[in-house]
């Protein structure tokens, strides 16, 4: 497991837009975990350790976020930002080979792909992290994005490693549901 050197647990409550309250407020679970780069500085074929520390980050964490929901979790993101001692695959190699299984573990399923965003950045670097709703692609509702960063990290030789979870889509989205047909997007 790599070093982890500190964690932020972020909560935030929706409850409407524009003076218009939502019928139910929504709320937003983020996990912001700062870990050390082992393969910073260097380049490494192998990127086996990061990709089990996606997997153990995920088990350890996912449970809790669905504790800080209101309801039950039906949105879902992921990412990180990279120091600038690695490389983006190193982001990449955490969040998609092993993260999604604890993950969609933890929230009692997900047929959806988990939206992800991967940048490189230094301390205070803000990561719009994609959100969508874990087992229909299509439900524009849940499109949907959170802005978060960690003041101090990441430092150059390390990953800050995002996931968040919320209970709900936009809080007054109006623009239908599903996949028109023939549209690709």
């Amino acid at each position: 497991m790599v070093e982890i050197r500190k964690v932020s647990l972020l909560r935030e409550e929706a409850f409407g837009e524009m003076s218009h309250a939502a019928k139910r407020p929504v709320v937003r679970a983020v996990a912001l975990i700062a870990i050390q780069n082992p393969f910073a500085r260097r380049f490494v074929g192998d990127l086996t350790e990061l990709v089990d520390a996606g997997a153990a980050l995920a088990q350890r964490f996912a449970a809790d976020l669905v504790k800080m929901l209101h309801g039950p979790p039906v949105s879902y993101g992921k990412g990180a930002i990279v120091g600038s001692m690695g490389e983006l695959e190193h982001g990449h190699a955490l969040l998609h080979p092993r993260m999604g299984a604890p993950l969609r573990a933890a929230i009692g399923g997900g047929a959806a792909l988990i939206p992800s965003s991967v940048k490189m950045g230094g301390p205070g670097t803000a990561l719009d992290l994609p959100l969508g709703h874990k087992d229909d692609a299509w439900s524009r509702g849940h499109f949907d994005a959170i802005t978060v960063m960690m003041g101090d990290a990441p430092r150059p030789e390390e990953i800050l490693v995002v996931m968040a979870l919320a209970d709900g889509g936009r809080l007054l989205h109006r623009i239908g549901e599903g996949a028109p047909r023939g549209a690709t997007a």
